[in-house]
């Protein structure tokens, strides 16, 4: 039947005769470019051929040891660090936000304690502040009787401000600098202003040595602070970032206390940060309320949704354009979705897995800071006379702080993968090629032989294969008409 038309076309046209077969097999191996094979096959010595089959089993071993390792450490995905140092004529200069550590002024309202308590509440949104139990029941108080009061109206007009009287001097880079060149932000310190933001076409300097200089009078008879609820320090606190990054105080602030001058020496430092598996970094992370990502403001964005689905509002220091949250919801809510965010990790950094990886492309300034006492006698003498203060208050109120590039450089730390596809490939081709004489060529050739046998093997499997049954003949299943009238007759 068909299976037997199917068996002699098997035969005839695809199944070489055994004779063929031991041909193909004699020229594969005496033609073959895998160096080591043909002396196996050619030579009529038998210890040749065994020392020939140790050698060429030898080198395969190796080869399939040595490729295994270069895979095994191509899948461990590792990386290398270079550092390239780059010297320009001009470099940018970063964003400086400063803040005075006394955060209200005196008058403000009467019970001081109360607006540090409620701040304490509202900045805890950025960092953890631990609130004390005997100021419950007056905090509670204050919150009943004051529905309409706004921390952010109160702390704006109230806070720490810019203007002729607390910015003496400002110079940069030879050009002087007005109060309306800072940018006003919230942060935990309250009022803090930002030099050069990201509004501002880019300010460069071309010369080391020059930069920002700046005097400041943080006028400790206006602003008062609260011994008791931790705030002991005066003067002023800055940080050095990028201008399109929020300024980040968290244990990155530099302090200059009053009566001190303080001299910042900064370097630019960019990170290129590799793509997951190789590094930690997600590319295709974008952020909504700001240009370039950074991990700062990834996590203010993740507290933001997350603060914005539990209690319907949003705090006004982090980033968005909801519905601002009074005293109230502060109190009852956003400060315990933020503890609830913090516990669950739910707001987490660093690995890729993380909500908020690390940036693929990072801009720091690492700073060396040096300080001294401000001002000799003619200095305090020129100032009471140019002020009209007297020598203790220019002591107790004056801040200087000169920032500038250590040198005309920027340094690259650039995280590169240790082993390319490329590179991978021509380590396996060199092993291949340096133990068995290997290539490309000779990997096809191998292929085409192995695909060949395996095809004479299934035609032999099906040559093999037992005969289909017969259904349809009726002599193997069921009794002719005559044997039935014999059996009938017996």
């Amino acid at each position: 039947g068909i299976l037997e038309k199917i068996r002699l076309y098997l035969i005839k046209k695809l199944l070489p005769h055994l004779e063929d077969r031991r041909k193909y097999h004699q020229e594969f191996a005496s033609s073959t470019s895998l160096h080591g094979v043909h002396n196996i096959v050619q030579t009529q010595s038998k210890t040749r051929k065994v020392l020939w089959l140790l050698v060429v089993t030898g080198c395969l071993a190796i080869v399939i040891w040595q490729i295994c390792s270069r895979f095994i450490y191509y899948f461990s995905w590792p990386t290398t660090t270079t550092v390239v140092v780059q010297y320009v004529e001009n470099v940018k200069f970063p964003a400086v936000t400063f803040c005075n550590l006394n955060r209200f002024q005196a008058h403000a309202v009467s019970n001081l304690r109360i607006i540090f308590l409620i701040w304490n509440i509202v900045s805890g949104v950025l960092k953890k502040f631990a609130m004390e139990g005997k100021y419950s029941q007056e905090l509670n108080d204050f919150l009943r009787g004051s529905q309409n009061f706004s921390i952010k109206d109160f702390t704006r007009k109230n806070g720490f401000y810019l203007n002729s009287s607390t910015l003496l001097e400002c110079d940069f880079f030879g050009r002087p600098c007005y109060p309306q060149d800072f940018e006003h932000v919230f942060t935990e310190y309250g009022n803090c202003f930002t030099f050069n933001h990201k509004d501002l076409p880019a300010r460069r300097v071309s010369l080391s040595g020059r930069g920002l200089h700046l005097l400041f009078d943080v006028q400790q008879e206006q602003f008062i602070d609260e011994p008791a609820l931790g705030y002991t320090d005066a003067g002023i606190t800055f940080v050095i970032h990028s201008p399109e990054e929020l300024p980040r105080f968290d244990g990155l602030g530099l302090l200059t206390p009053v009566g001190t001058h303080a001299q910042v020496a900064i370097r630019q430092l960019k990170s290129i940060i590799q793509e997951y598996p190789w590094g930690e970094c997600k590319p295709d992370i974008k952020l909504q309320y700001h240009k370039i990502y950074s991990t700062n403001g990834c996590l203010l964005e993740c507290k933001a949704r997350y603060i914005q689905d539990w209690c319907g509002c949003l705090p006004f220091i982090l980033p968005g354009n909801e519905t601002e949250c009074d005293l109230l919801k502060f109190y009852n809510c956003v400060y315990p979705a933020v503890y609830d965010i913090e516990i669950k990790g739910l707001c987490t950094a660093g690995t890729h897995n993380s909500t908020c990886p690390a940036p693929c492309e990072e801009t720091s300034y690492p700073t060396t800071v040096t300080y001294s006492s401000f001002g000799g006698e003619k200095a305090i003498k020129y100032f009471s006379t140019k002020l009209k203060k007297t020598p203790e208050y220019i002591r107790q109120n004056l801040v200087r702080i000169d920032i500038k590039y250590h040198d005309l450089s920027y340094k690259i730390t650039q995280q590169q993968k240790a082993l390319t596809v490329s590179e991978l490939l021509a380590d396996v081709g060199g092993q291949l090629g340096l133990f068995c004489g290997a290539s490309m060529i000779t990997i096809i050739e191998l292929l085409e032989y192995i695909f060949t046998n395996f095809c004479w093997m299934c035609i032999f499997l099906l040559l093999k294969a037992p005969e289909m049954p017969q259904w349809n003949n009726p002599s193997h299943n069921q009794p002719t008409h005559k044997e039935k009238k014999g059996i009938q007759e017996c």
